[in-house]
C-alpha cells in the first residue's frame, strides 16, 4: 500500500498523517465551534460542524495549491483584511454567545446547515490556515513525479477522511460528557459563557497576531 502511494509521488506518508493528527488536536476556533456545535444540536450539530471544517480546509488546500496563498504574502494589505474578518466573524459569536442571557436561545442555536456554515466560515478567514498548506503540502509532494497531482489529491483526501473521524470522536466524547452537565444548569451557564470568551479570545488574537 504505501510503495503504491509512493508511487503518487507521495513521500512520508505515515508521517504526514502524524502532523495532520497533531494539528487537529491543537486547540483552536474550530475545535471550539465543533464542541459548542455538539454541545447545542448534539451529534448533528457535530457532524454538521465536521463538515464545515472539511470543507474550509478543502477550499484552503486547492487554494494553496493554486498560488493563492503566495499571492496572499505578496500582498499583506489582503492577508490583513482576510485576518480582520476572520476576527470580526469570531469576535460576534464570542458575543453572542457571552450575552445571551441562559432563558433565551442562542443566536448560534439552529439547524444543521448553519452549524455547518459557521464552521466553514471560522476555517476559510483563518489566513494562517492558508500558509499552514502552503508551506506543509510541499514537503510531502515530489513536484517532479508526472502523477503528483493525483498524490496532492490524496493528501487532500487523507485530511478530509481524518478531520471526519476526528471530529466524530470528538462529537461522542462532547456528548457523554455533557450527559453529566444536563442537570446542572449553573454549569451549563458557566461553560457556555467561557466558549464565548475563549472566542473572543481567539478572535483578538488573531487580529493583533500580524500587527507586530
Amino acid at each position: 500500500m504505501l510503495a503504491f502511494i509512493a508511487q503518487l509521488g507521495i513521500r512520508d506518508y505515515q508521517a504526514f498523517v502524524i502532523a495532520v493528527l497533531v494539528f487537529l488536536l491543537v486547540p483552536g476556533p474550530g475545535n471550539l465551534a465543533l464542541i459548542t456545535a455538539t454541545s447545542l444540536a448534539g451529534m448533528r450539530g457535530g457532524l454538521a460542524a465536521s463538515l464545515g471544517v472539511i470543507v474550509g480546509d478543502q477550499c484552503l488546500i486547492a487554494l494553496a495549491m493554486a498560488g493563492m496563498a503566495a499571492l496572499l504574502l505578496a500582498y499583506p494589505a489582503a492577508f490583513h483584511v482576510l485576518q480582520w474578518l476572520g476576527a470580526g466573524y469570531l469576535m460576534w459569536l464570542g458575543a453572542s454567545m457571552l450575552f445571551t442571557s441562559s432563558g433565551a436561545k442562542p443566536v448560534i442555536d439552529m439547524k444543521p446547515g448553519r452549524y455547518f456554515r459557521q464552521a466553514w466560515l471560522i476555517t476559510v478567514f483563518n489566513p494562517k490556515a492558508i500558509v499552514f498548506y502552503m508551506a506543509f503540502f510541499p514537503l510531502f509532494i515530489h513536484a517532479d513525479e508526472a502523477s503528483a497531482w493525483i498524490g496532492l489529491l490524496l493528501l487532500a483526501l487523507t485530511v478530509a477522511v481524518l478531520t471526519l473521524i476526528y471530529g466524530f470522536c470528538l462529537s461522542l466524547i462532547v456528548i457523554r460528557l455533557a450527559q453529566g452537565f444536563e442537570r446542572k444548569r449553573e454549569m451549563v451557564w458557566f461553560l457556555e459563557k467561557t466558549a464565548g470568551l475563549i472566542m473572543i479570545a481567539f478572535a483578538l488574537r488573531l487580529a493583533f497576531s500580524g500587527a507586530a
